[in-house]
């Protein structure tokens, strides 16, 4: 099998996996709110894999003497995991700044404990959290606080009432996918999280448009018509049809 077909069967795996968790679990909820759920888990987990990712890069450099971020010899647990805290050595390669409570690993092993429970927020004080929704909720509070570019963006989904034991079911079926460090038939592949991340989206957001029915068509479009209007709207062969030009033509004849 070939790279091209090896990371093509990776996606269609991966679209088919996630998909079956999330309508599995989708409950009575309708497609048209439950995508908000599922779609901002997705993204959740994206820049929480991307964040894991860098800091993982920042482990390996602040012990590299080769490195400009190279911490030195004597350089304690403690002080590499200060380093790791910087804000400004994330934000330097474009990568979101996650505090530690919307972090995915944080996510999943308190989702799986008792509520209400206290969790430390970025900004240094206890809040109490009363649910599982609640606590997706403020993972998307504290990204936004971090990342003025997000601020308004993410989807609160408390409203939607999903079940908590499902929402932490959810939360688990995701955890098996790694955006940033893709793996397939034990080979690593050489997609970006950025193509798994949109490939995603694509795929899921056309499910959700079929179960909805007639009404899809309001948040999706398939891919075929999206490269069908980018090519008539930067047209580089051929004979140009404008409709406009063609009424005016009409109308002085």
């Amino acid at each position: 099998m070939s790279q091209q077909q090896l990371e093509q069967a990776f996606l269609n795996d991966l679209d088919k996996r996630l998909w079956n968790a999330a309508d599995r679990l989708r409950s009575s909820i309708d497609a048209a709110n439950y995508k908000h759920i599922v779609l901002g888990l997705i993204f959740l987990k994206y820049i929480s894999d991307s964040f894991m990712a860098r800091r993982e890069e920042l482990k390996e450099e602040f012990k590299d003497p080769n490195s400009l971020y190279f911490l030195g010899e004597d350089a304690s647990e403690e002080e590499l995991e200060t380093e790791l805290e910087e804000r400004d050595y994330y934000i330097e390669k474009n990568v979101f700044w996650v505090p530690r409570a919307a972090r995915w690993d944080f996510l999943k092993n308190q989702s799986a404990l008792d509520f209400p429970q206290e969790i430390m927020c970025q900004d240094g004080k206890e809040k109490k959290i009363t649910s599982v929704n609640r606590l997706v909720d403020n993972a998307f509070d504290e990204i936004e606080n971090a990342n003025s570019k997000l601020k308004g963006i993410l989807n609160r989904i408390s409203g939607y009432q999903l079940d908590d034991d499902k929402l932490a079911e959810l939360i688990t079926a995701f955890s098996l996918t790694d955006f940033s460090n893709p793996v397939f038939d034990g080979k690593k592949l050489n997609l970006s999280s950025h193509d798994i991340l949109g490939h995603v989206y694509e795929y899921f957001l056309g499910e959700f448009a079929l179960a909805e029915g007639k009404q899809g068509g309001q948040y999706y479009t398939p891919k075929s018509i999206v490269n069908l209007i980018i090519e008539m709207l930067k047209p580089y062969e051929g004979r140009i049809y404008d409709p406009a030009m063609c009424k005016r033509y009409m109308s002085e004849i």
